[in-house]
């Protein structure tokens, strides 16, 4: 055997080791919905709500019960998703155009590309108006700002593209699109799907403000012709702080919204949400087609909640109670999540990008903040923060630092002293009762926690 044959055959060798070794890395899809709170799925204990494509997922995946957005703002909380990182090290702090920043985000899908793997992003970006392509994806699909429900105007990999139908239809399309063209690749693909919906159909201007009585108008919630008619007649289940007076919250104890969300805007943004799911369902099938469901981790989750009254808050999401601060987390991977666990560990959403680099093999970078889901050690505590807007006079000087355990929840004000706020949530649920000042309450432990956190994270 000569040498040239032997190079040959050490190539081949080579490039078969290198398509296997592709192969075996799974394939990542992540899907992203707006404003969607933790409790708004049958599978996360919604007594009507239709939606059995997450409920698969829960079933034959995992159902993270104690996971939330690091800081419970859209542009915040999309940076957080995509970078692994929290907003003091992003730099994106709220909703104000960020469209050159956001260009140069270190994202994990732009680090998957990197190592392999086909990408795609579709869907809503919104960290500033900008829906040109992001660095590392190969297949974009994005819209400025918000974006529109009906007859939407797409960016299509640098292409200006007039479309004809429901947002979620269309990106839908593309997603299983983008799935199909897959087929007999040997390397693997990520597909990061973030929704409009179930957002209103309203425009934020540059300066990260909308018209606030339009946010919550049940008009403004479009969903799909076909779903027009769904849930009619139903009662909204409501919270037990639901149009509380906020007793001993001083934070709350000026001009902020107090119109609570209508049972028929709730149910317009549920009927949006039905399409969602038909979404997430299509993508399963799809994904079933192709004879790769099983090796494809798939998470679904949402940037933030929303208040529909409770504490007397509406159209709003950025302060730190369990309304905001919670989302869903759903993850279907069965080589590394059992089916039908529901893990209480506390998680964050910079760990979905940990999640995704560790199952692909790919190091994160520094700094970083998210842990692997399904890791140990669990969490002892989270972080959560929020930086004062700039924008909404009724808004402005609530920044504030939160550290949340499994039992307890301390609220450090930035700029408003004596506006401190504590509660034991194994006792107290819905967060009425701030103690504050009650001497038996372990403050100082929670403080302490809270500034090694912070240290931790490069915040300090």
């Amino acid at each position: 055997m000569n040498r040239r044959t032997l190079l040959g055959l050490t190539l081949s060798v080579s490039q078969g080791w290198k398509g296997a070794e592709q192969r075996r890395r799974p394939n990542v899809v992540l899907i992203l919905v707006d404003d969607l709170r933790w409790d708004e799925l049958g599978c996360t204990g919604h007594p009507f709500a239709e939606t059995p494509a997450a409920d698969r997922l829960a079933r034959e995946g995992a159902n993270f019960r104690n996971a939330f957005a690091t800081t419970p703002l859209c542009s915040p909380s999309r940076a957080a998703f995509l970078t692994g990182t929290y907003s003091h090290t992003s730099g994106i702090v709220d909703n104000v155009a960020r469209d050159a920043q956001s260009h140069r985000l270190v994202t994990w899908p732009r680090l998957l590309h990197d190592a392999g793997y086909r990408t795609a992003f579709l869907g809503k970006w919104h960290m500033g108006n900008d829906d040109t392509p992001r660095p590392g994806f190969d297949r974009w699909v994005s819209f400025r700002g918000q974006g529109t429900c009906n007859d939407p105007e797409l960016n299509v990999d640098g292409r200006n593209v007039s479309s004809r139908g429901y947002v979620t239809d269309i990106l839908s399309g593309y997603a299983v699109e983008f799935i199909e063209q897959q087929k007999g690749r040997a390397e693997p693909f990520c597909l990061y799907l973030a929704h409009k919906a179930i957002h209103p159909n309203v425009q934020q201007r540059d300066d990260g403000s909308v018209d606030l009585a339009a946010a919550n108008a049940a008009e403004h919630f479009v969903p799909a012709e076909r779903h027009r008619g769904l849930y009619a007649g139903r009662t909204i289940p409501r919270r037990g702080n639901y149009g509380r007076a906020p007793e001993a919250k001083p934070a709350l104890q000026q001009a902020v919204p107090t119109e609570p969300t209508s049972d028929d805007a709730i149910l317009a943004r549920m009927r949006m949400m039905k399409a969602v799911d038909e979404s997430t369902g299509a993508i399963l099938a799809a994904l079933e087609r192709q004879g790769v469901l099983d090796q494809t981790m798939v998470i679904f989750t949402s940037d933030h909640g929303y208040f529909y009254g409770e504490h007397r808050l509406g159209a709003e999401r950025r302060l730190a109670y369990e309304e905001a601060i919670r989302i869903p987390l759903l993850v279907r991977y069965p080589r590394r999540f059992r089916a039908g666990s529901r893990p209480a560990d506390l998680v964050l959403s910079i760990d979905a990008a940990a999640t995704a680099l560790d199952v692909a093999g790919v190091n994160p970078p520094r700094p970083f903040h998210g842990r692997p889901l399904g890791g140990k050690p669990a969490r002892d505590a989270v972080l959560i923060e929020y930086f004062s807007d700039s924008v909404f006079p009724h808004i402005r000087k609530m920044g504030y630092e939160a550290v949340r355990t499994k039992r307890w929840k301390y609220i450090q004000y930035r700029d408003q002293a004596g506006a401190d706020e504590l509660y034991d949530l194994e006792r107290d649920p819905f967060e009425l009762v701030n103690r504050i000042g009650d001497p038996g309450a372990p403050l100082a432990a929670l403080k302490r926690r809270l500034r090694d956190l912070r240290a931790e994270t490069g915040a300090a």
